[in-house]
Order: C-alpha cells, then sequence, then structure tokens
C-alpha cells in the first residue's frame, strides 16, 4: 500500500502530547547533525568520514522524515488494542514510505534509515501507551519498543539470515545484533547509560553541547556499532571503543582540552574512515528521551 506524503507541520503553540512528541523527535534529528564536533560524522565543521553526503543532505533528510512522524504516532493509537507483538508488520509499510522519502530527498543517500527505525518506533509506542491511558516516560516508552520488537533479532538475523543486508551479514560474521538489538532491548544502552550521563551533565550545570557530546563518547565506547564495523572490521570498532573511552576518562567535552581531542580524534577517524552512524542514531533517542519527564517526577 503506497502512501502519500503528508502535509504537516509542527506548531510552535498548544501542542498535544503526540504532537509535542513529534516535533521534539524531529528536533532530534537537527540537534545531532548541528552537533559539533563529532568523530567520524557530518557536523557543521566537515563530513566526517562520508564523501557522498554532507549537512544539507542531513537537513532535507529531517525535514522529510518529520513530516512523518505523526503517522507513527497515528498507527499506534489505532493499534493501540492489539498485542504489542502485532504492532511491528502493522508499522512496515509506514516505515518503508518514510525510507522511500528520506532517499527522494536526499537523491538515494543513507542519511537516517536508522532514525527512521528507531524514532518511527519510538512514536508507535507512544500513540499506543497515549490511547491505553498509561504513563508515559522513557522507561515506558523503551519497554513498550521492546515488547513490540520481541524476537526480531531471532526471526530477522539468526533463523533467516541470507546474509543479504550489511546488517545480516556482521550478525553473521561478528554477532553485532545493530540496531535491531537496540530496540529490541528497549534502547538498553540509552536507558541504562547515554541518558543517565546525559541527565547528570545538564544536573551538574554543563551545557547541552558537552553534555551532548560526552553522551556520544560513551555512545562510541560502549556501542557495538555496525557501522564501524562495516568500514573497519572488529578491530577498527575496538580502535574506536578504547579511544572514546580514553577521551571520557580525561574529563570529556567539558575540559580544557575536550574540544581540541575531540577534533583530533574526528581527523583520526576520517583517516580510518570510520563513521560511528549507530552510536549517533542512539544519540538522537538520548536527546528526544531527555526532553521526557522523569519517572514520578
Amino acid at each position: 500500500m503506497m502512501h502519500s506524503q503528508p502535509d504537516w507541520q509542527p506548531t510552535v503553540t498548544d501542542l498535544s502530547h503526540s504532537q509535542r512528541f513529534a516535533r521534539d523527535a524531529y528536533r532530534a534529528l537537527l540537534v545531532e547533525v548541528n552537533l559539533t564536533p563529532k568523530p567520524g560524522l557530518v557536523d557543521r565543521h566537515n563530513n566526517g568520514a562520508h564523501r557522498d553526503m554532507d549537512i544539507g543532505h542531513f537537513y532535507r533528510s529531517s525535514r522529510a522524515i518529520g513530516r512523518w512522524l505523526p503517522y507513527f504516532i497515528r498507527q499506534g493509537m489505532a493499534d493501540a488494542v492489539l498485542p504489542a507483538k502485532q504492532q511491528l508488520a502493522r508499522l512496515r509499510p509506514l516505515g518503508m514510505a518514510c525510507e522511500e522519502q528520506m532517499f527522494r530527498a536526499t537523491g538515494g543517500i543513507n542519511t537516517h534509515k536508522g532514525s527512521v527505525f528507531s524514532l518511527g518506533l519510538l512514536c508507535c509506542a507512544l500513540g499506543r501507551l497515549q490511547q491505553q491511558q498509561r504513563q508515559i516516560d522513557a522507561q515506558s516508552l523503551c519497554d513498550e519498543v521492546a515488547q513490540m520488537c520481541r524476537g526480531l533479532v531471532s526471526r530477522e538475523l539468526q533463523r533467516n539470515n541470507a546474509g543479504q543486508t550489511a546488517g545480516q551479514r556482521l550478525f553473521a560474521e561478528f554477532g553485532l545484533s545493530g540496531a535491531r538489538g537496540e530496540a529490541e532491548s528497549g534502547f538498553q544502552r540509552v536507558i541504562g547509560g547515554s541518558l543517565p550521563l546525559y541527565r547528570q551533565r545538564i544536573a551538574s550545570g554543563c551545557g547541552e553541547q558537552v553534555a551532548l557530546l560526552d553522551s556520544l563518547l560513551w555512545l562510541m565506547a560502549h556501542n557495538d556499532d555496525t557501522n564501524v564495523a562495516s568500514r573497519g572490521g572488529i578491530k577498527g570498532l575496538c580502535w574506536l571503543q578504547h579511544y572514546a573511552s580514553q577521551l571520557l576518562a580525561q574529563g570529556g567535552a567539558g575540559t580544557a582540552q575536550g574540544i581540541a581531542r575531540l577534533r583530533q580524534f574526528d581527523v583520526a577517524c576520517i583517516a580510518r574512515n570510520l563513521s560511528p552512524g549507530g552510536s549517533a542514531d542512539l544519540l538522537i533517542v538520548t536527546w528526544l528521551l531527555a526532553q521526557l519527564p522523569q519517572a514520578g517526577a
């Protein structure tokens, strides 16, 4: 079934919960790409390890995806009476249509495929929880995503792995489950790592940019990023994880030398052709979930 491109623009005033979340999900895409410097990634300073894309591609991609995000929420609301395990299959046509618009906006370049997946799931989960009149916070949203994606890694990477996609090949070769594994875990690396760190940095008086850069470093240090492994193998992934861990141990982005060290890391990533796109996707999730009220607040 083909979906026509929705005509939707976020309004500034009088936003409902779902409209606000869709707007914030769109903003999360822009927050990530504008964050600078990001080792190996497209930012306002350079194109990282990418030769086929620049920041303009990401702006166009973000706008294309942003128009679709409310439709994921509406799908979740419409399907809220169904068990969570049935939701993913019903979401696929919408996800594919959104992805098609992303490719159309970028001239066929994959800027945000991972984020279409993660943001689509989170928007759908919000619609389900809202319709069911359940509490909405970072944990409850991620728990709902985990229920929606239950068995996903087993179905798509273990049992039916023809090795046709990069993700399937990396799972077969190295056991890396990528975006599917993150979603099935309920974004555990975000909930248990980058989000608490982000909140801690903000609470301690750090600016948003420093909090985001340190959260990105944490993700780069702990995420088995399939984007990195596809470019540099396990050796490249281990190098990147170790480098990010070292920068965090030295105080991260907020120290006097922090930004200079990040720029050096960027140069080193570009020289090795490594781009931690999977961690960038999780940073988008981190910022989005940080906009929600905390449980019990």
